[in-house]
């Protein structure tokens, strides 16, 4: 009998770049992704920065699968959101997850404060949300690209694909500078995943 494939496991993430949570975590990952259905497939690149992007963005529910993704994955992740969802009270449980809260009007600091974080530790990974809201985004912030610029680091492409109920870690893409021309081409990846709302990518 074929033995089950787990949802996420920790052998998906290269040693240096795991967090110290305990099994708990790691289970409570795996189990929230086997209960909506989901799975995770691919694995983290071995390099010591990452800039990961995650999207289609178009529900709350992504959240909840991108937490449970990175505890089951038992990545060390620091991930900007606004500082508006960091309310009283669950704060430290959002910063315990890895959140980092920024005021998306002063986008210089943000880059100042991820190139601090860049300079701790054996390796740093970042992750952000491109488009820079749930809603349907003609046009994607750049603040994705200045960061990765400032690591001297490739982009990690992670999609949500609800049609199979996959979150892909995909592929590296490399800025080349151009950010209109950056923008354009990571969009055109993305164009073949489905996000829980589709109407809203």
């Amino acid at each position: 009998m074929a033995t089950k494939r787990p949802t996420v496991h920790q052998d998906q993430t290269p040693e240096h770049l795991r967090a110290n949570r305990g099994i708990f975590s790691r289970w409570l990952g795996r189990t929230v992704l086997r209960i909506l259905g989901w799975r995770v497939e691919g694995q983290i690149p071995d390099l010591k920065r990452l800039l990961v992007i995650g999207a289609p963005h178009t529900s709350n529910w992504d959240f909840v699968l991108a937490m449970a993704t990175i505890l089951g994955l038992n990545l060390r992740m620091r991930w900007l959101a606004k500082h508006t969802i960091f309310k009283r009270g669950v704060v430290w449980f959002m910063e315990w997850l890895g959140g980092i809260p920024t005021n998306r009007t002063q986008p210089q600091q943000i880059v100042e404060r991820v190139a601090r974080l860049a300079q701790k530790g054996k390796g740093v990974v970042i992750g952000i949300t491109p488009e820079g809201t749930r809603k349907k985004a003609a046009k994607w912030k750049t603040g994705f690209l200045r960061i990765a610029k400032s690591l001297d680091c490739p982009i990690l492409m992670v999609a949500i694909n609800f049609p199979t109920k996959t979150i892909i870690i995909g592929d590296l893409y490399h800025p080349s500078g151009d950010n209109h021309y950056d923008l354009a081409a990571i969009k055109q990846y993305y164009n073949q995943f489905q996000g829980i709302h589709k109407d809203q990518f």
